[in-house]
């Protein structure tokens, strides 16, 4: 693989009746310079046979992981991008089942990595004129409270950590930021930032000026999120817990 070689990793549990084989395979069209990894973690549902079906569509260019059991989301997106890593991706990065943020616009970020001076590529959905971001309002008012949070424990100025679609390209502080399991299941996102801008001691941080945030031209807002009430919750205490980390480091 090349240093533009661009992996993605999409984890999954229990989206049989969600994915949209056809529309992940665009991904890949770019032959030798694409890849997908499909984590499929401990479904209980006919999830890993869907998956399997289209890793047999592009032999080489898409691989399956099944995690033994439900590990969660953050667990999931961590296996496969060790797993880019360790195939020789030169940039790496995660998105949604449900492809909220449309294959066009992951092919927008694509190139967006891969032309300029960036470590870290974040999606962001900004609603602004001449741009189609579909958010119910509830989700949107609670969205922008949790994303104040974060940027006050991160102490950077980023408008939505939360966003399906995120790109990394390989660096020390990203296997760094890998070599151990997330705290949190939910805001892992932002504790891969944390890891990333402030890692452990010999290790290059990710400088500012070279985390980028892209306002997305199209985002849908899917039925079927595995987020409920209690897990928002343990989010929030999560989200607490590693603002007061940072601050003692």
């Amino acid at each position: 693989m090349t240093a533009d070689h661009l992996a993605w990793v999409v984890p999954c549990f229990d989206e049989a009746a969600r994915i949209d084989g056809p529309a992940f395979l665009t991904l890949v069209d770019e032959g030798e310079l694409a890849s997908l990894v499909f984590v499929d973690d401990g479904s209980r549902d006919e999830t890993l046979a869907v998956l399997r079906g289209i890793a047999r569509e592009r032999p080489g260019q898409v691989e399956v992981i099944p995690l033994p059991k439900n590990q969660g989301k953050a667990e999931a997106v961590r296996q496969g991008l060790l797993r880019a890593l360790a195939r020789g991706a030169g940039i790496v990065g995660y998105v949604d089942a449900d492809l909220a943020t449309p294959p066009h616009e992951l092919h927008r970020l694509a190139a967006l990595a891969r032309g300029g001076d960036i470590d870290i590529l974040m999606g962001s959905r900004v609603q602004l004129l001449g741009r189609t971001i579909e958010r119910s309002h509830s989700r949107h008012y609670l969205g922008r409270v949790f994303a104040t949070c974060a940027s006050l424990s991160l102490g950077l100025p980023v408008y939505d950590t939360q966003c399906g679609a995120k790109l990394f390209r390989r660096t020390e502080a990203l296997s760094s930021a890998l070599d151990r399991p997330f705290t949190s299941r939910w805001v892992f996102d932002v504790e891969l930032l944390a890891r990333l801008i402030r890692p452990g001691p010999g290790i290059a941080a990710i400088a500012v000026e070279r985390i980028r945030e892209e306002p997305l031209l199209s985002w849908t807002d899917v039925p079927g999120s595995k987020l409920r009430p209690a897990a928002a919750l343990r989010s929030g205490l999560d989200l607490l817990r590693l603002g007061l980390r940072l601050r003692r480091r």
